[in-house]
């Protein structure tokens, strides 16, 4: 009896084990490679994050300095409770949410909107995201702009993504409009501070038309910080 209950517990902790690795396959993995190995080296990262207790919506680690490129009046508070996160260190996702079939096709095209629109098509452009492992685009400084920010290496100068799992973004803003996305509820802070800058921040998923236009600003003071100069058309 004892040996089918052992038997028992072990089949279903290897049935609970293959259904989280392939849950976490499903949200993309945030540029670790999707296999066994990559989610085995994540979940030893989540257990040192566990550890280490970090507060993701505490915005003081993110240093006080620098330009401000957005502009506050849109960027008003997000309304309604913020998301939940998905149980995994990496990649950064949230839960889904509801979003409508605007918002949804303006958002997935707004990396290539931004690269082939004057003036930011003279210093950016679109290429796979490095950071998410190639499996969507990115905007990207293009080789040459003599004002690129140079902390911007450690995530190879990349500046925002989005998810398509999901709808959310990584941005690469300024350390005051991070903290400024932060407060007014629409992101929060990267959890692993040892592979990107302090002010490389998720951004939760727009749910309309109204909150793609404030994902729009955020996107856009990005480029401005990554070219380190306030670009608007």
């Amino acid at each position: 009896m004892a040996a089918r209950y052992l038997l028992a517990g072990i089949t279903a902790a290897g049935l609970a084990f293959w259904y989280d690795f392939k849950s976490w396959q499903s949200f993309g993995t945030g540029g670790t490679p999707p296999t066994l190995q990559g989610y085995l080296k994540i979940r030893r990262w989540g257990l040192y994050l566990l550890y280490s207790r970090q507060n993701l919506l505490d915005p003081s680690p993110i240093p006080d300095s620098g330009e401000s490129y957005i502009n506050p009046e849109k960027v008003p508070n997000r309304p309604g409770p913020r998301p939940g996160l998905t149980r995994w260190t990496l990649p950064q996702r949230q839960v889904p949410e509801n979003i409508t079939a605007g918002a949804s096709a303006t958002l997935h095209n707004l990396m290539q909107e931004f690269a082939s629109t004057a003036p930011y098509n003279e210093y950016i452009e679109t290429r796979p995201s490095k950071t998410e492992g190639g499996t969507g685009p990115a905007i990207y400084v293009k080789e040459g702009v003599k004002t690129i920010n140079p902390v911007a290496h450690k995530i190879f100068y990349e500046v925002a993504h989005v998810h398509p799992a999901e709808n959310s973004l990584h941005v690469y803003v300024s350390p005051q409009d991070a903290k400024l996305v932060m407060n007014r509820g629409w992101g929060q802070r990267f959890p692993v501070t040892w592979i990107a800058p302090p002010s490389w921040i998720m951004v939760y998923a727009p749910r309309n038309e109204d909150e793609v236009e404030i994902v729009r600003e955020i996107v856009r003071a990005a480029i401005c910080h990554a070219v380190s100069m306030n670009i608007d058309e």
